[in-house]
């Protein structure tokens, strides 16, 4: 795997959420012969014993249930171990969500039957939005209670924690609550992570505009998980293939900033070239 990412050019590589315990030695064995090196670890990395799939909300920081509050806090630091093994300076994490119904899939589904600019889809959109609002106070509250715990240990092992905007309307901090987050949190060990495919979705839903996002936010930006959209929903597309307006994002890119490809599986090798070259053109060397 990290073989095959380093002969397409690449001399870093983001170890996700689907790392399962059985790959660690031959990951170690790679990177500890220097053949390529670890840019940051997706929570929770490497999964649960007995987890074999992808599963990044597996356990919530925002779980009405001590337990998997638990649960999610002792992988979390397995994760925040293994980058220090791996040398990686940061951790993505996804922070939680709200108990409330999957309300993406059906307002694009009122997007792909035309109704985006309709009185109804406004009335759902503000529905869900004042939903939000009414019930994210306590499970906000759990995740301060747990980033409380994670950030001075993060600060301990020297390693940044990268807050994700995320594309499901559920999902928290909702993106106008980051500021407030990174205020009552100002250590420089929890920053902001910006997911490109996740933001523009929001933008098609209507729920933000994605460069002034992004510039909000600047401050604290970290780095990018970089993949398009396909409109409305369909999202890891290789860049330049889908709607997101690339230009108007480069003025927040900097040369500091962490820039993963995360793209969908199966693409191959050349369309990974293709949208890593597009990148470059439009982003520059930075």
């Amino acid at each position: 795997m990290l073989h095959e990412i380093r002969d397409l050019g690449f001399g870093y590589a983001e170890l996700s959420h689907g790392t399962r315990i059985s790959l660690l030695s031959g990951i170690l064995e790679v990177v500890d012969r220097g053949e390529i090196k670890i840019s940051s670890l997706h929570n929770f990395c490497p999964l649960p014993v007995g987890v074999t799939r992808a599963a990044p909300n597996l356990y919530q920081f925002t779980d009405l249930r001590a337990r998997y509050r638990e649960l999610a806090l002792k992988h979390t630091r397995k994760t925040l171990d293994f980058a220090v093994r791996v040398k990686a300076p940061l951790v993505v994490l996804h922070l939680g969500s709200i108990e409330l119904a999957d309300y993406n899939e059906k307002l694009e589904g009122m997007i792909e039957r035309g109704e985006r600019d309709t009185p109804r889809y406004q009335a759902v959109a503000q529905r869900v939005a004042a939903r939000r609002d009414r019930l994210k106070a306590p499970y906000l509250a759990n995740l301060y209670a747990c980033l409380k715990e994670l950030v001075p240990e993060a600060e301990s092992r020297g390693l940044k924690l990268g807050c994700e905007c995320r594309e499901a309307l559920e999902e928290i901090p909702l993106d106008g609550d980051f500021q407030a987050l990174f205020r009552e949190f100002p250590s420089a060990s929890l920053v902001y992570w910006h997911d490109t495919g996740h933001a523009q979705i929001k933008e098609n839903l209507g729920f933000l505009h994605h460069p002034s996002h992004l510039e909000s936010l600047q401050d604290r930006l970290y780095g990018f998980h970089i993949h398009d959209v396909q409109p409305p929903g369909r999202d890891h597309c290789i860049p330049g293939t889908g709607m997101i307006q690339w230009a108007a994002l480069r003025p927040y890119v900097q040369l500091r900033h962490l820039k993963v490809l995360e793209l969908a599986p199966g693409l191959p090798p050349e369309d990974v070239r293709a949208g890593y070259a597009f990148i470059k053109s439009v982003w520059g060397s930075e």
